[in-house]
């Protein structure tokens, strides 16, 4: 094989190849993802977009080995722009705080490759190095924290596993005056229908959410959000549940018919701070999102 150095500034998916019966990795891929076909793997393989762990390309004739790692690129044709541009807030030989606009993805997924928050600072920073250490939701707004360099990950991954990092969220919702402040909303959250929807259920409780009112309208609140643990639309799932969804929430408490982006109408969601000790520095860390909820004129309605 010959060797193929990876797009430069583009950001890969990597993949151990599993035991099986195909002959080659050409064959295991396309049973893999289905789909994905045959004829565009074969055009990635001849355009150097999958590799092996060694920087090797990966031809349609490579032989399939269980456990052998391979590196490929997604393409998307006609990748829809997300017209919003990300904030670098800091940025140090090890970490990277970025504030993360309305609608643009944390890594590739489904439709979305180069219109990522991964892959523009991928570009922007030369850095293929680059890892988010945490993710929020595609239409949530505000901070998020990445490891710049592979060798010390472990130590900031460690961060959240242990729960030593504080977040707080903002969320504009509709006012709860029967409910006593601050509270903490304690569930059991699985995976519901559509698959994408999370669902409160009976059973041990593995999300923990403590909410606080900022701000008192008439009909609207300004809350502060704290999760504890970080399950999927952790958020969004427990201020639904308190009878109180979070504004222009399009899966919850209900899920709306599913559309192309309405760019005029943002999850009233922002991932507003992060606070914690660096592993390597030592150094305190607190960092604030320079962005604002549209919603909040919602406040003085």
């Amino acid at each position: 094989m010959l060797n193929a150095p990876p797009p430069k500034n583009r950001v890969s998916s990597s993949l151990q190849l599993p035991p099986g019966p195909w002959a080659t990795v050409l064959d295991c891929l396309c049973e893999r993802f289905p789909h994905i076909a045959r004829a565009e793997w074969l055009g990635r393989m001849a355009r150097g977009l999958v590799l092996d762990d060694s920087g090797n390309a990966v031809g349609a004739e490579t032989p399939h080995r269980a456990e052998l790692k391979i590196r490929y690129f997604r393409e998307v044709a006609n990748e829809v722009p997300i017209p919003f541009t990300e904030t670098i807030l800091y940025a140090d030989a090890n970490i990277v705080v970025v504030d993360k606009p309305h609608f643009l993805p944390v890594t590739p997924s489904g439709p979305y490759v180069q219109q990522t928050l991964l892959a523009r600072l991928v570009e922007r920073l030369d850095n293929p190095e680059l890892s988010p250490l945490h993710r929020i939701d595609r239409v949530t707004a505000g901070l998020v924290l990445f490891s710049a360099k592979a060798s010390n990950r472990a130590q900031y991954h460690a961060l959240f596993r242990e729960r030593t990092v504080s977040k707080r969220y903002e969320a504009i919702a509709p006012a709860l005056p029967e409910q006593v402040f601050p509270l903490v909303r304690r569930s059991r959250l699985e995976h519901g229908a559509p698959f994408f929807r999370m669902r409160e259920v009976e059973g041990m409780a593995n999300a923990e959410t403590h909410v606080h009112v900022l701000e008192r309208g008439a009909t609207y609140w300004r809350y502060a959000l704290s999760p504890v643990t970080g399950k999927q639309h952790q958020l969004r799932v427990h201020m639904a549940a308190l009878g109180a969804p979070i504004v222009n929430d399009d899966f919850y408490p209900t899920l709306d018919k599913q559309a192309a982006d309405d760019f005029s109408r943002p999850l009233q969601l922002l991932a507003a701070a992060l606070a914690f000790v660096d592993p390597v520095s030592g150094k305190e860390m607190r960092f604030a999102s320079a962005l604002g909820l549209q919603g909040a004129e919602l406040l003085r309605a």
